[in-house]
């Protein structure tokens, strides 16, 4: 007898997201996290595209769009306090940074195609990870999910029908334990369920040990605002009021785990920026370093790893919290589909095969950063060759390409080029959008040609997927498409009408074999 379907070690953005896909496929799942609230300690400041775009398909683009103006007051409070009076200007465009070379929006080249039909999920981007995970738990909470806070994972056995999982409150009552048919763990970069299972964690070893504060300091007149490279190392000021960060390359903390200090936090930042600051009081302080290191494989048997237990890296570039969302994205309805029964269990091969690449890519990103930021010559050398040509319309829309991700895609079968990428946010003619029909979690077939022997081939697939039939004056060229639940193309059709070539063998592949009953 299993209490749940499924149980989700860990409650950040990665678990928290990967517990709101899985009850949206008709899922019991249970979160347990350590932590008895959701963690204030600043962390990511920022979402990438496809994780804005992701929650826009959840109907949470509203919520967002609050949390990023809160974001921009803070920044219009910075600036005011750095002297820019009461009329302080409205922020620049929002574009990153590669390596603390600070990227000018005004250089993005929009015109360019892998910016086209985002919807407006492609303008919500300063998003903090604390206000993201207070919303992501809001939306559990909506979706029934049952989130044990002050509860920790210490053990687990699994078997041919599923997982007995052991649970010890962090209050010291008595442990539990439950049932389910599979775990994930999403505990971090230093995951208990990973370990546990044996994952092998290949990767490279920490040279830099960095901090990022929120504190109140005096002498901050001194620091520059932004991104600054040094003689001793990187620092970083703003953009919200007591906000410090900094890098130094003498190696990795003694202690990840010891409490991080005010005299630690100010002898940082007066060793990398040479300002003789005094640092008053730690609100929120946290230590990292670059270990950086990716798991073979994604699932074992009946445990499967997401966000950080899967793969940890520097934070630049604020990747991690993005990558996390987007394996939740991807593993939720696939294992949901196991639960159900309508879907293979080697349907969750697709899940290691389509997400490993991503996080390989960013494990070299921040790879790359590293290496360019190194207070010696030849990477100096180096920094100011890549700061020439992020100054370029071309070098700007690029980096800024990357780390956005539009750049991410799928390897799929199917010869449309829309396959295998994420669904361009199409504005239908009955006045919604294409992000609009897909906040239930199920898949998407959109008839754009009004064909009625296209959507005769999504006939015993009803129970999965939804049929929508709907012009769009701006793409007249598209006549069909096939949307998985986590938002990407999985086929798609030119012309006038649709001939459904391929569709059959799409819907089957990821949504199983048709019912009768539908």
């Amino acid at each position: 007898m299993r209490d749940y379907d499924v149980v989700v070690a860990g409650a950040g953005p990665a678990g928290l997201m990967l517990g709101c896909e899985l009850a949206l496929g008709g899922t019991r799942v249970l979160i347990v996290e350590r932590l008895t609230e959701v963690d204030e300690t600043i962390k990511a400041g920022a979402i990438n595209i496809p994780t804005s775009v992701a929650l826009d398909r959840r109907g949470l683009l509203p919520a967002l769009a609050e949390v990023q103006e809160r974001a921009l007051s803070g920044f219009r409070e910075f600036m005011r306090q750095r002297g820019g009076g009461e009329n302080v200007s409205p922020p620049p465009r929002f574009a990153g940074h590669f390596a603390g070379i600070m990227l000018r929006g005004d250089l993005v080249d929009d015109s360019d195609p892998a910016f086209a039909d985002l919807g407006p999920a492609g303008d919500v981007g300063l998003v903090p990870q604390a206000a993201l995970e207070r919303l992501l738990a809001g939306h559990a909470d909506g979706l029934g999910v049952e989130v044990r806070r002050g509860v920790e994972l210490t053990g687990f056995d699994t078997d041919d029908d599923g997982v007995t999982v052991r649970l010890a409150p962090v209050d010291g009552t008595a442990p539990q334990e439950v049932r389910a048919g599979w775990l994930v763990g999403c505990d971090g970069g230093r995951s208990t369920v990973r370990k546990l299972a044996g994952f092998d964690f290949p990767g490279t070893a920490p040279e830099i040990t960095g901090h990022q504060a929120m504190v109140t300091v005096t002498g901050a007149e001194g620091l520059g605002t932004g991104w600054h490279t040094t003689a001793t190392g990187t620092y970083a000021h703003g953009p919200m009021p007591g906000r410090v960060l900094t890098v130094r390359f003498d190696g990795p903390p003694v202690d990840r785990d010891a409490p991080v200090t005010a005299e630690e936090l100010q002898d940082s930042v007066r060793h990398v920026s040479g300002v003789d600051v005094t640092v008053t009081e730690v609100r929120t302080a946290t230590r990292f370093t670059d270990n950086c290191r990716q798991a073979s494989t994604y699932r074992a048997g009946r445990v499967l790893l997401a966000g950080d237990a899967a793969h940890v890296h520097s934070p630049f570039g604020g990747q991690g919290l993005n990558l996390g969302v987007g394996d939740a994205m991807n593993l939720g309805w696939k294992l949901a589909a196991v639960v159900r029964g309508w879907a293979p269990a080697d349907l969750l091969d697709s899940y290691t095969a389509e997400r490993h690449p991503i996080g390989a890519w960013v494990l070299d990103w921040t790879r790359a950063q590293i290496a360019l930021m190194r207070p010696e010559s030849h990477a100096r050398a180096l920094h100011a060759v890549v700061t020439d040509l992020a100054g370029t319309v071309d070098g700007t829309t690029h980096l800024v390409k990357q780390i956005s991700g539009v750049w991410q895609r799928y390897d799929l079968p199917g010869g449309h080029p829309l396959v295998g990428h994420s669904a361009p946010d199409l504005e239908l003619a009955d006045g919604g959008r294409l992000a609009d029909r897909l906040h239930g979690g199920r898949g998407l077939l959109l008839d754009l040609a009004d064909d009625p022997k296209l959507r005769a081939r999504a006939d015993g697939h009803g129970d999965r997927v939804d049929v929508v039939t709907a012009g769009c004056a701006a793409r007249p060229d598209l006549a069909g498409l096939l949307v998985r639940p986590d938002g990407y193309v999985a086929w798609a059709a030119d012309g006038g009408t649709a001939d459904g070539d391929g569709l059959a063998d799409a819907l089957t592949r990821w949504f199983g074999e048709p019912c009768a009953d539908f």
